[in-house]
């Protein structure tokens, strides 16, 4: 895997969350690439989750930990010394948070919280990607996608503890790590805000492709309770290339690059509930769709996308999947993961990614 030019080999990494969706293919990814990863999360949700089918505990340095307690994040930092942060622990989900109000804000924001602190203490820590969420703006239902610079608001609890992560982050940033100190504290930090992502392993409730799939696998009508709602669909593959090049840009250019990033898809990717139904549908072979729409009994925001142009510019990264071939993973994922080495599975889908030949 040369595209990053060799610059996690060999280094110490501490991903939180890795027993999460992302926070496993993030890192599968890092052990491809070289790197000494140290994981730090909560138990995973399923016994059918990425983490567990791939076998990733073999493989990394697996601790379970809950990132409210600041005690054991700060032993994790002081043993094991990592030199890069990728922060994707969380509460993740918006039906959850109506349900738990109170933990999703805990886990969320003082959480990260805590993270940034371990971060502005370590003598050795370089570099932190805080991952939050697209639902960190202000959703105004606009056709046109947010910049990172619009405002941070939610409506839902898990929505409006992304925004207020982000404003954390910022204000960390400008007291602790402000990059016109860098020579005093020798730490970068940015923020990466990705769009609804999809992919293999993932068995979240309240996410449309895991729900697919489980109604599938029953022979049963597939539900869908918010059919007009519009999304930016993207491969998790795609957004965890732009933390990894945010990562080595920010090794390189501590200065430069210590901002809020967006990394979503293309514009034919951004399509309704109800059509990306249906093209699971066609790839899986067989299925139908029962709308239940009168039985949502929570506010989901129906328009939202982001603006990717900063990324695509400043950062030379840019989308490489169609909604029709991140489709095509994911659906792969699931049609072979009952009888193949998922782990193995999960590493030729990556390089599958890195090939030319996976683009549109």
């Amino acid at each position: 895997m040369k595209e990053f030019n060799n610059v996690f080999e060999g280094k110490t990494i501490l991903v939180t969350g890795h027993t999460g969706f992302k926070g496993s293919w993030l890192s599968i990814w890092l052990k491809g690439l070289g790197a000494e990863v140290i994981g730090y999360a909560l138990d995973p949700n399923t016994n059918r989750d990425n983490f567990i089918l791939s076998g990733l505990n073999k493989k990394i340095i697996d601790i379970r930990g809950d990132i409210r307690d600041i005690n054991k994040l700060e032993d994790v930092f002081k043993k094991y010394k990592p030199e890069i942060v990728f922060h994707l622990a969380a509460q993740s989900l918006v039906g959850l948070s109506y349900k738990m109000p109170r933990e999703t804000y805990e886990v969320n924001l003082m959480g990260t919280l805590n993270i940034l602190e371990c971060i502005r203490k370590s003598h050795s820590v370089k570099v932190g990607i805080m991952i939050t969420s697209d639902k960190c703006y202000e959703n105004k239902e606009q056709l046109w996608g947010y910049r990172e610079k619009d405002s941070m608001g939610g409506y839902d609890p898990y929505s409006s503890s992304k925004g207020c992560s982000e404003i954390l982050i910022n204000s960390y940033r400008a007291s602790f790590m402000n990059p016109l100190d860098y020579k005093k504290h020798g730490k970068s930090i940015a923020s990466a805000r990705a769009g609804n992502v999809i992919g293999g392993g993932d068995w979240a409730k309240d996410r449309i492709i895991p729900d697919c799939i489980r109604y599938l696998e029953i022979n049963r009508p597939i539900e869908i309770r918010n059919p007009l709602a519009v999304r930016p669909w993207q491969h998790v593959l795609e957004p965890l290339s732009g933390y990894l090049l945010l990562a080595k840009r920010l090794l390189e250019s501590p200065k430069v690059y210590c901002e809020p990033w967006n990394f979503g898809p293309g514009f034919e990717s951004v399509i309704t509930v109800k059509e990306m139904v249906e093209k699971v549908i066609d790839l899986y072979g067989y299925g139908e769709i029962r709308d239940v729409s009168k039985n949502n009994k929570f506010h989901e925001a129906k328009l939202l996308n982001l603006d990717i142009s900063k990324a695509l510019f400043k950062l030379g990264w840019k989308p490489k999947l169609s909604i029709d071939k991140a489709l095509e993973l994911t659906i792969d994922w699931y049609k072979r993961y009952q009888r193949e080495d998922v782990y193995g599975l999960c590493k030729e889908q990556i390089k599958k990614y890195n090939s030319k030949g996976v683009e549109k």
